[in-house]
């Protein structure tokens, strides 16, 4: 007899052969034990059956069905960081009737903020960012002008987690936007979307040959790609060489007194349909980097939201022009 899986309700497994291949077909599975019940069971558990094409198929439907659910999509937030996140919490929570698609470079989101300054764990924010803090339910110390958060990871994880918890959100990770979409607008150019390929592919557009991108049209883009790293600052960079933007004004020194301020009170529509925020502001205006605490990224991805739902009317109008 063989062991009982770790299923209250077990059905038998046949196998089938179709034109398709070899499917399984079996009813649903009970409710699993608790986990309290398998522990001191180890050597009798199993998992239940599975064939390998089950698995490729689980992950192949859902995954092209979000890429065609999200080819038209109401705002797409470029950066999975702490301001991008920010965003993407602040505006799921706000109208959880837009549709918000994330577009992330790296495999894991999270940007710089999984850790604090030279790889340290802990996490500072000045106030009045802890206000952030106590709406995502994170614990910190308070230390009078600022809190500390015991590891930055706390913080990512948990507005991570309540952002990909959100039905209206899509992360799409290891998947960099490569250019924008424009569309004319007066004497200048309106952001009508992205333009995205996986991030392995971007990495070698230089010794491969021709591998085109794919698309995703949005009437609001909040573009929140840092200062750094192969991607940073892309959006801006780009809106450079389109001769949208005359020049970057390049980010200056460490003030973290300055920097803040300047970052969250900057955070806007540069281009029609193309928000800022974020480091890569930095980049864009010439302020200073603030360096090791996170007060200002979490505030700007408000702000950014806050951009975003007060033009979004306006640019879907647009955009279905």
């Amino acid at each position: 007899m063989a062991p009982p899986a770790a299923t209250e309700t077990l059905h038998e497994t046949t196998f089938s052969t179709a034109h398709s291949g070899v499917k399984v077909q079996q009813q649903p599975k009970g409710v699993s034990r608790p986990i309290a019940d398998m522990m001191g069971t180890w050597d009798t558990f199993t998992f239940s059956p599975i064939r390998e094409s089950q698995v490729s198929r689980a992950m192949t439907r859902r995954y092209f069905a979000d890429l065609d659910a999200h080819a038209e999509t109401d705002i797409v937030i470029v950066g999975a960081g702490s301001c991008g996140l920010s965003a993407a919490y602040t505006i799921g929570r706000l109208r959880p009737d837009l549709q918000i698609t994330i577009v992330e470079a790296g495999v894991a989101p999270g940007g710089g903020a999984w850790l604090g300054g030279q790889l340290f764990s802990a996490m500072v924010m000045r106030k009045p960012a802890d206000a952030f803090l106590r709406e995502l339910g994170v614990e910190y110390e308070d230390e009078g002008d600022f809190v500390v958060v015991k590891h930055a990871a706390l913080f990512t994880s948990t507005v991570l987690s309540k952002v990909l918890a959100m039905k209206n959100v899509k992360l799409f990770n290891a998947t960099a936007v490569e250019d924008l979409i424009t569309r004319p607008d007066g004497d200048g150019v309106r952001i009508a979307g992205v333009v995205t390929n996986w991030t392995l592919v971007s990495m070698h557009h230089d010794d491969q040959s021709c591998m085109d991108p794919n698309t995703i049209n949005a009437p609001v883009i909040i573009s929140t790609t840092g200062h750094d790293g192969p991607m940073g600052a892309f959006s801006v960079k780009r809106l450079v060489s389109m001769q949208r933007v005359e020049k970057l004004g390049g980010m200056r020194g460490l003030d973290m007194q300055s920097a803040e301020d300047a970052i969250v009170k900057g955070t806007r529509e540069i281009v029609p349909g193309l928000i800022v925020g974020g480091m890569e502001l930095s980049e864009m205006d010439g302020s200073n980097r603030m360096g090791p605490t996170f007060g200002a990224m979490a505030l700007s991805g408000v702000k950014a939201a806050e951009e975003a739902l007060r033009v979004f009317d306006i640019r879907k109008k647009q955009n279905e022009a």
